[in-house]
């Protein structure tokens, strides 16, 4: 048996990339584990400038793993907790290996028949009149829910787009939900949460910066629109700690990036802090390719959330490997019929 790892850089299709032509490509690593024929594969998706272990010692430590994961299969999760990204790989390749190395991570959710789960239309942050163009885009396709990334442009821009979104549509027709990405300050989240309340925002993903528990706190307290708290989480991987950010913060939701919060061992574990407190999830990916995607796709099928999750972003590469899945308005599909081809690795 033997372990190993690659790194594998992925290209957007949409010109300039995602932010403002800052993003045109996104690397991540891939980690195989493999005896004869039968070959197991993981992701671990570092985001740089992110991730909790975005760091210099990043691949010394998954040449580390990989030495070790065919003999220490069940002992590495305990120690992987400060490295999130390779934890989320290493559990998914020991999942795959146990089920026969098929890609199959949880096979109570693969049906004859395949499965498929609700998806946002996503907005990247732009120009206004780029992201006006994206939601024309999405609105044609029949997306039922829209994800605005703010705090890109002016705020006045911003709530124009919004509201072009809601001439046309009732919000029991086509839902929004904003992530400000920390934009806000804490002076003014308040208000322009109220401001945004007025078009009938289904929930705001991370309003003002992480780590600034205090004033979150009240703001979910005080806000208009329900708050989800998501860069917030990042690095909180001590159970206590988690604990303590919820009895602080008590926001009305999460979102969970398995990949940035250590995978799912620990999703489980902030899915029953939020629910415990009332609140509810939704996981989100974050930029993997398939590999990971098919992960986090297979997971969040195992669970239920009243909300659309927001797993759209395979779709953005050019060199994304085929896979039995597919996105469109009604959701991303997982069909047994199609098949893998991890060829563009070789």
């Amino acid at each position: 048996m033997s372990c190993f790892f690659k790194k594998y850089t992925l290209h957007f299709k949409l010109p300039g990339g995602t932010s403002r032509g800052v993003l045109h490509e996104k690397q991540t690593y891939i980690i195989f584990l493999q005896e004869g024929s039968k070959m197991a594969l993981g992701e671990c998706n570092r985001f740089v400038r992110l991730s909790y272990d975005d760091r210099a010692d990043y691949e010394q430590k998954l040449y580390d793993i990989c030495n070790r994961l065919s003999e220490e299969k069940e002992n590495l999760l305990p120690e992987l907790r400060e490295w999130p990204s390779i934890r989320f790989g290493v559990e998914t390749i020991l999942k795959d290996w146990q089920n026969g190395a098929k890609q199959i991570i949880f096979p109570e959710v693969i049906q004859p028949e395949g499965f498929t789960i609700p998806t946002n239309g996503l907005v990247w942050m732009s120009e206004k009149s780029v992201m006006k163009k994206q939601i024309e885009q999405k609105l044609r396709d029949g997306y039922t829910s829209i994800k605005l990334k703010i705090g890109a442009i002016d705020f006045t821009s911003e709530l124009e787009l919004i509201q072009y979104i809601r001439k046309q549509y009732a919000v029991d027709e086509v839902e929004i939900r904003l992530d400000a990405n920390g934009a806000f300050r804490p002076t003014e989240a308040k208000d322009k949460l109220q401001m945004l309340s007025d078009f009938g925002i289904s929930y705001i993903e991370q309003p003002i910066r992480a780590g600034q528990w205090q004033e979150m706190a009240k703001l979910c307290e005080e806000t208009p629109i329900p708050i989800a708290l998501d860069e917030e989480l990042i690095g909180v991987v001590d159970p206590t700690q988690q604990s303590k950010l919820m009895d602080t913060i008590h926001p009305q939701l999460l979102i969970l990036k398995l990949a940035l919060i250590g995978g799912f061992e620990m999703a489980d574990r902030w899915k029953k802090l939020i629910e415990s407190n009332g609140g509810t999830w939704v996981i989100t990916s974050a930029l993997e390719s398939n590999i990971g995607l098919n992960a986090i796709a297979q997971y969040t099928a195992t669970g239920w959330s009243p909300y659309a999750q927001g797993l759209g972003t395979g779709q953005l590469y050019t060199n994304n490997f085929p896979s039995p899945y597919s996105v469109d308005a009604q959701g991303l599909h997982y069909q047994n019929k199609t098949k893998w081809d991890f060829s563009l690795l070789w």
